[in-house]
């Protein structure tokens, strides 16, 4: 978010320090990685959640992981301007204290909707601190050494993924409430270790101010949209309350466009959306994040409430599939140089679809894991780290140099709004028949329909030189 200088390409506010990459690194990787992994780690804890609190629904439940994409998808990008209003160090070091206090209060939650309340608290300390972590590692890194702490900060969320489902399962075997309470120390941590060791940032003059009422109009609109949603098998389809919901989103989206044509500094500018390549890849990446999301969260589900497994046995199950992303991440980038972004994101689809499609014929109440959920996991899993990073970098990659950070975070923003759909998808397909499945079965076709979706979306990426 923060503005280069035009010599180093550094943020004006810090000149890079070669001996405090490292100790800069090691702190901004903590507050990111505890960001990241509370979006992974959440799912395997709610069927857990769920049973503490007793009389809690799967459409109440999925609040705890919706109201934290919505809430972080939404505030990104202003809270990125805050960043630049009054230096990326403070804003950091606030981010992470508000995502530890939050954590302690998400620990101490004595219902679901408290629980909830607290995840949105979570959710704008971690929208605080994502973007300045990255402002600051640029600060202190030399030009010869940018890209690869560019790349270091990038696979955090990858390693998240990976070691989420794990982490969850084990904290879980104390109680689901560990999971929120390990941030006490890492946060604690990270900010004594960031009051010695972050670079000192000052405010950027005539930084930007983006439209925080449009990013209030755009949270109830995705919000509106996902209750709709989540509570259409109670409600009925053809209700008031499902209808209202819908009309809702669908106005405050229109609104939220009007504004965004208007305002001088838009959440999502426009003009960003005119970029052919990147237009489509943005598409493409919120379609498939809606197929990712309701994946991960069909493959918890049936493990706990099918098989009726452990957290952790559920951690360890999942696991395969994420730990294929991070170096798929790294070894498609010449494969992509060669054939392009569209064939490569069609095939990690293709290969994506094949492990839902697994799942729906193979997978059974009284199948093993071997042969049932593993070739699956493993083949999302693959179709996974074909994708989405390809998908990202397709769509930075098509915008000019001075248009990466808010492309970055628009990109961003639109996977966190694809993955609270998918979630809200998945929970009323669940919710549309009492035979498991039958309705895990909606949920993979639902799955499958989004994952073709985004292969189509993905064919109108052109290769060329960025605008």
């Amino acid at each position: 978010m923060t503005r280069p200088d035009t010599r180093t390409g550094a943020p004006p506010e810090a000149r890079p320090s070669t001996g405090r990459l490292g100790p800069v690194f090691a702190v901004v990787a903590a507050g990111v990685a505890m960001s990241n992994l509370d979006m992974f780690i959440v799912n395997v804890a709610l069927p857990e959640i769920g049973e503490e609190m007793s009389g809690s629904s799967l459409p109440a439940l999925s609040w705890v992981l919706n109201a934290y994409a919505v809430v972080f998808a939404a505030l990104l990008v202003p809270l990125g301007d805050l960043a630049d209003r009054v230096g990326a160090r403070r804003t950091y070091l606030a981010g992470v204290a508000i995502f530890t206090a939050a954590s302690a209060l998400c620990a101490l939650a004595p219902s679901v909707w408290a629980l909830v309340a607290a995840r949105i608290v979570q959710a704008a300390g971690a929208a605080m601190l994502t973007p300045a972590s990255l402002s600051l590692l640029l600060a202190a890194a030399p030009p010869e050494r940018r890209t690869a702490a560019v790349r270091g900060w990038t696979a955090i969320s990858g390693l998240a993924a990976a070691l989420g489902p794990v982490a969850g399962g084990l904290l879980c075997q104390a109680g689901w409430r560990w999971v929120f309470l390990v941030n006490l120390p890492v946060g604690a941590a990270a900010l004594v270790a960031g009051l010695y060791v972050l670079p000192r940032t000052a405010a950027v003059r005539n930084a930007r101010r983006h439209d925080t009422a449009g990013a209030g109009v755009l949270t109830v609109a995705v919000a509106a949209l996902a209750l709709g949603l989540v509570r259409s098998d109670e409600w009925g389809w053809a209700s008031a309350e499902v209808i209202g919901c819908l009309a809702a989103a669908a106005l405050l989206a229109a609104v939220f466009a009007v504004r965004s044509a208007r305002h001088p500094d838009p959440i999502v500018p426009p003009a960003l959306l005119r970029v052919p390549a990147f237009g489509s890849a943005t598409l493409a990446n919120v379609l498939f994040a809606v197929a990712f999301a309701a994946m991960l969260l069909s493959a918890v589900l049936w493990c706990q409430e099918v098989w009726r497994w452990s957290p952790l046995r559920t951690g360890l199950a999942i696991t395969p599939g994420p730990l294929m992303v991070p170096a798929l991440a790294v070894g498609a980038g010449p494969i992509v140089r060669r054939v392009g972004a569209a064939a490569v994101a069609a095939a990690g689809c293709a290969v994506f679809a094949a492990g839902i499609g697994w799942w729906a014929v193979v997978l059974e109440p009284d199948g093993g894991y071997l042969t049932g959920m593993l070739p699956g996991m493993l083949l999302t899993g693959v179709g996974v780290g074909l994708t989405l990073p390809t998908l990202i970098s397709a769509a930075v990659a098509a915008l000019p140099p001075h248009g990466f950070a808010t492309g970055s975070a628009v990109v961003t923003m639109a996977r966190q709004i694809g993955m609270v759909l998918g979630v809200a998808m998945l929970v009323a397909a669940l919710g549309g028949t009492d035979e498991a499945e039958a309705a895990f079965a909606g949920g993979w076709l639902l799955t499958l329909s989004a994952t073709a979706a985004a292969a189509a979306a993905a064919a109108f990426i052109r290769r060329g030189r960025p605008a």
